[in-house]
């Protein structure tokens, strides 16, 4: 069923975001990959780095307007509740998916990871909302980042004190290394970049734009509204980037620098999005976003299962031996006549254009898969 009366902006940026999720995920090579669409390897930040926090900001402002519908069609917020559960759970689920395919390894396999952050976020931020005012998910924001602040900087790590940020020494990698060893994303198992602690301040970020969609639900004229958004995100910009002189703006372990910085970029490129496309109405530019909004998790996923066969399966015969179709388009075809930066970045855009004729075939079919 067509949904109607949406924030079309919050589509476009949503889907924008998997698109670049998308992008940056499925490289060519990452030993090549061009500098922007790699994380960085500790301390400091890239676009890639903005990709994931943006995702989780956009789930707090959907939160706000698809709670309030529900609620005015008259649901109890325990229904509400049993429906954040019951989503979260298969969101997490779906994430677990992920790394056990193609092999089904249960013994190697990672327990964190992006779908499972946002699927415990996702839980933990409704039952916030639900039951708290903005002001009490303004308490809970804050009260996140400073509780995990100080963890980071007063509890001793052994062998290393307290208050030590390097990838051994931090107190979240020590917390992933006691609970989830032979299961983490680093092959040395010093800490994961999903990581158990890691969530707190994961936490705020989605609440960050739950109390941004408070601000859009209010009786203001729209100008003023994406105003009030604009200067909010650009004082978090200048509030992390001079926060990260306390604390390094890191997002492999989510420093609360690195929290507010990505809540300030959120915000403002959301406004940007809403002012064009709400505001001004210049819409049809942002098509192609919508489209992959639409279906963000479902595209996510086949994009991800899709890089994994890719990768995994060997269909294609070469010179007496039989190569995957990652191999075969990276350095039998694309590396013929492109630079390995290039061929990387090719390839990724490949991805991008496979996951929208999905993405495009759903939308005129009108099938939204709802998690």
């Amino acid at each position: 069923m067509q949904p109607t009366d949406r924030l079309v902006s919050l589509d476009a940026f949503r889907g924008a975001t998997i698109a670049a999720m998308i992008l940056v995920n499925n490289a060519g090579s990452f030993k090549s990959a061009y500098q922007p669409l790699l994380h960085v390897p500790w301390h400091g930040w890239t676009f890639t780095d903005c990709i994931m926090p943006s995702f989780l900001w956009i789930v707090g402002v959907a939160m706000t307007f698809s709670f309030a519908k529900r609620v005015e069609r008259g649901d109890s917020k325990r229904q509400l509740m049993l429906h954040s559960l019951r989503r979260g759970v298969i969101i997490i689920m779906l994430g677990l998916f992920l790394y056990l395919f193609p092999e089904f390894d249960f013994a190697n396999m990672r327990f964190p990871g992006v779908l499972q952050r946002i699927g415990i976020c996702y839980i933990i931020c409704s039952a916030i909302f639900l039951w708290s005012s903005w002001r009490g998910v303004l308490g809970w924001t804050v009260g996140c980042l400073v509780a995990y602040w100080m963890m980071l900087t007063l509890i001793p790590v052994p062998g290393y004190g307290a208050g030590v940020l390097t990838p051994m020494g931090n107190f979240a990698g020590y917390v992933d290394r006691l609970l989830i060893t032979g299961h983490m994303w680093t092959k040395a198992n010093d800490w994961d970049p999903e990581g158990v602690l890691s969530t707190i301040p994961s936490i705020s970020t989605m609440l960050f734009g739950v109390l941004t969609g408070y601000l859009l639900r209010r009786k203001l004229a729209r100008e003023k509204a994406i105003g009030w958004v604009f200067l909010g995100g650009a004082v978090f910009v200048f509030l992390g980037s001079w926060l990260d002189h306390f604390m390094p703006i890191n997002k492999m372990i989510w420093t609360p620098s690195f929290t507010i910085l990505m809540a300030g970029i959120s915000a403002t490129t959301f406004a940007c999005f809403y002012w064009l496309i709400d505001v001004q109405g210049y819409d049809r530019w942002a098509k192609p976003a919508v489209v992959f909004g639409m279906n963000a998790i479902t595209v996510y996923m086949f994009a991800s299962l899709l890089e994994g066969s890719f990768i995994d399966f060997k269909l294609i015969p070469i010179a007496g031996e039989w190569v995957s179709p990652h191999r075969f388009m990276e350095s039998y075809v694309l590396g013929q006549f492109l630079s390995p930066q290039n061929v990387s970045l090719v390839y990724s855009i490949g991805m991008v254009l496979i996951a929208y004729v999905v993405a495009f075939a759903m939308y005129r079919k009108k099938w939204f898969v709802r998690v």
